[in-house]
């Protein structure tokens, strides 16, 4: 294993559109959302272990989330959990990550990955990212991955890559934000577009020298920590100073000012399980077309529903096509799957009326 190859593994979200499974004391990461007898977190750990040093791999996450890491990764000590102390984005995030794995290792690559992602092929996504970091140890370039489009969808950022190149790394022209439906139709049209996953791939001076050139303001802000990092003192700086960083993007900060920005369109089956009908999407069906998680479910004229319940519970479903039904103790949500984007409003709803202690 290259000990030059480093990764930042983003845990900090809390995951709001799978309410109730997940909350903002537990979320959707570190949660086994597929039946795989693994959380989302553990995958994406043995899956990036696969090529990066255990050692090398730090988990980026709000310091509330600490003992549940520590838990649930136990290759992982202390030192590699990089807790933030207030929500900032991930620009903050990812410049104090490269700057802590630059003072260790001034010659490291690394990719920054989200945590709750699902990729089936990991060999090929292995594959992929080693493509990229062979770029960026050859040249000063940023790397990102992007999903080759199979519909229309208004849900993601796009990427839109220079026309006429055969190369496997293809030059970015711009990213895009969320389109609406017909924008979306013409981008799939038009052929040298791709899905923004939000992984990517730099050398640490490459990205750090972007953090220079883009965002002085920040980077001198955690430039003055670099006696610090790595250090038993280290946490005290970060607590007095990354409340102070600007809230902003990793996309605004850095990647829609670089003029040295390359694509990967990715070789792997990704999704990014951010909604209850995603997790749908990708899971097995049973005879009536529902997906189920746990349960044993009894169906009569139902279909097309997400099920999930404790383990074991028997789930009776009558007349409900379409709909996500998920039983968690203390709550029990029965919504229409074509109103999955709400389910973040709900919970402001259910947070008003009855208390934080279930949202």
């Amino acid at each position: 294993m290259n000990k030059n190859y480093y990764a930042v593994l983003m845990a900090g979200g809390v995951g709001s559109r799978f309410w109730p499974i997940s909350t903002s004391e537990n979320p959707k990461q570190f949660h086994d959302m597929l039946g795989t007898g693994d959380t989302l977190i553990q995958k994406t750990f043995k899956r990036l272990n696969k090529f990066v040093p255990k050692e090398n791999i730090l988990i980026l996450t709000n310091e509330r989330y600490n003992d549940l890491v520590l838990e649930q990764l136990p290759l992982v000590k202390q030192e590699q959990v990089v807790l933030e102390p207030a929500m900032r984005n991930t620009a903050p995030c990812i410049l104090y990550a490269a700057l802590k794995i630059q003072k260790q290792n001034p010659d490291a690559v690394m990719i920054v990955a989200p945590s709750d992602h699902w990729i089936e092929d990991e060999a090929a996504f292995a594959k992929d990212v080693e493509a990229c970091f062979d770029k960026c140890e050859k040249e000063d370039v940023l790397c990102t991955l992007g999903i080759k489009p199979t519909f229309p969808n208004t849900g993601f950022g796009y990427i839109e890559f220079e026309k006429g190149s055969d190369a496997g790394l293809k030059k970015v022209n711009q990213f895009r934000e969320k389109p609406d439906y017909e924008t979306a139709k013409e981008f799939l049209a038009q052929g040298n577009f791709l899905w923004n996953a939000g992984i990517f791939m730099w050398s640490v001076k490459t990205i750090v020298d972007a953090f220079k050139n883009f965002q002085p303001t920040q980077y001198a802000l955690f430039e003055k920590g670099m006696s610090v990092y790595n250090t038993p003192t280290e946490q005290e700086f970060i607590n007095e100073n990354y409340p102070k960083a600007e809230n902003i993007s990793i996309d605004y900060a850095i990647l829609e000012q670089s003029k040295s920005i390359y694509v990967k369109p990715a070789t792997f089956d990704w999704n990014d399980l951010g909604t209850w009908g995603s997790l749908y999407d990708k899971l097995d069906k049973d005879s009536d077309n529902n997906a189920v998680v746990n349960s044993q479910v009894l169906s009569q004229d139902a279909s097309g529903n997400m099920i999930r319940s404790p383990k074991g519970k028997v789930v009776v479903v009558d007349g409900l096509n379409d709909y996500i039904i998920v039983d968690k103790e203390e709550v029990l949500l029965i919504y229409p799957k074509s109103k999955e984007q709400d389910i973040k409003q709900v919970l402001t709803k259910v947070k008003d009326k009855f208390g934080k202690q279930y949202t």
